[in-house]
């Protein structure tokens, strides 16, 4: 079985976020970017699948030279090779279309993403990936069995779960869940040591326009300062919360 495991390269999510340009571009100075934690997560599945049933893994990213510092990792927690698409990630479709040609050009019989990366929180890769290659698709995956060509999903639904069978090739969006914190890998010594010999194979772009752009950003209103009330003064406390907090 041949996976693919799709990459973003996104901010730590512990990173101080700026704009610049008006507020319309993200401001990278001084921001440390790690793996996507939805797509860790369907990587761990992965090399789950390689050590017991055999599978070779790749991870693909679409993005420029920063983002190799990542797919290294990948490859140090048990990728077999790394691609990386020479193009920025403009917008979700543009990057679909760039993914379906690397699935189309590898013959993957398996692609996990992310269900979203905690940057843009587009959610729409994974879905338009699987509408452009025509394979079926498994939104909010949170278990996958694959035996043979056969395939087994849970997601998660409103008010529950669903599970699923399908056959392969297969699309899913994983999320936390499909394994658990715990069981993240952490690159040894040996790993990076190997990482550094596998292949990280770059190809450039097709053609594809973006779709959408962003035009504006904004950051959440900061917190108010904390107000206090004296316990003797219950009516004020109660003219606070229904004029101004409008809670009650």
């Amino acid at each position: 079985m041949k996976i693919l495991v799709c990459i973003s390269h996104v901010p730590d999510t512990t990173a101080k976020i700026n704009f610049t340009n008006g507020d319309s571009e993200f401001d990278a100075n001084g921001v440390q970017f790690v793996i996507n934690p939805n797509d860790e997560f369907g990587l761990t599945r992965a090399i789950w699948f390689k050590e017991q049933a055999g599978a070779t893994v790749t991870v693909v990213n679409v993005g420029g030279t920063d983002a190799e510092a990542t797919l290294r990792k990948a490859l140090a927690i048990g990728a077999d090779e790394a691609i990386r698409v020479n193009a920025a990630p403009t917008d979700g479709f543009f990057v679909a279309k760039q993914l379906a040609e690397v699935v189309k050009n590898g013959g993957y019989d398996l692609v996990i993403a992310g269900k979203e990366s905690l940057d843009y929180n587009g959610a729409m890769v994974p879905g338009m990936l699987a509408g452009l290659l025509g394979y079926d698709f498994v939104n909010g995956c949170i278990t996958l069995d694959v035996t043979g060509t056969d395939a087994k999903a849970v997601r998660e639904i409103d008010g529950g779960k669903e599970t699923l069978s399908t056959k392969l090739p297969l699309v899913i969006a994983g999320q936390k869940g499909l394994v658990e914190e715990k069981d993240l890998r952490i690159p040894n010594m040996r790993g990076i040591m190997q990482a550094r010999t596998k292949a990280l194979t770059i190809v450039e772009p097709v053609g594809a326009e973006s779709s959408t752009k962003s035009v504006k950003f904004e950051k959440p209103a900061p917190k108010s300062a904390v107000k206090l009330i004296s316990p003797d003064n219950l009516d004020e406390l109660v003219n606070l919360l229904h004029n101004e907090a409008k809670v009650i």
